[in-house]
């Protein structure tokens, strides 16, 4: 498994990457960008802790489940929805505020963000594991005879 400070790493390099993503894409739509700035810090707060909770929280139960934290595609993209779907929820309510858009248009703002971190989360955890490898750990099986 990951050392904290590599975890701490690791969750503040997706935020600050993915904030860099947001703030140029909504700009594009006319939001200022200072605003979504501000609106982005605070969403990478929220979701730096999410990230850090998540992510032990996932591979205690891979460890736990699967006897190991190797990640196929099929679990990279359960990962992945699991973490964007825990945000979903957090975030909307205060975007609609914060951005003086109805609930709706939050939804769907929030949903076209969901979409491009779910790509973004993918792309970012595997080039990640190549540039920072975790050592394939398993756990001792214990034979009963």
């Amino acid at each position: 498994m990951r050392t904290r400070l590599d975890r701490i790493r690791h969750a503040i390099l997706f935020e600050i990457f993915g904030l860099i993503a947001i703030m140029g894409a909504m700009s594009q739509l006319g939001f200022e960008v200072g605003h979504v700035g501000v609106m982005g810090v605070i969403f990478s707060v929220v979701a730096t802790g999410w990230n850090y909770v998540y992510n032990i929280g996932f591979d205690k139960y891979m460890l736990r489940k699967m006897g190991t934290v190797t990640k196929t595609t099929l679990i990279r993209i359960v990962h992945s929805l699991g973490f964007e779907g825990g945000l979903l929820f957090l975030t909307i309510p205060f975007m609609a505020w914060f951005l003086n858009i109805s609930l709706w248009d939050a939804f769907l703002l929030d949903m076209s963000m969901v979409i491009f971190y779910l790509f973004y989360a993918y792309g970012y955890n595997v080039a990640y594991d190549k540039i920072f490898p975790v050592p394939d750990i398993t756990v001792p099986t214990i034979t009963v005879q």
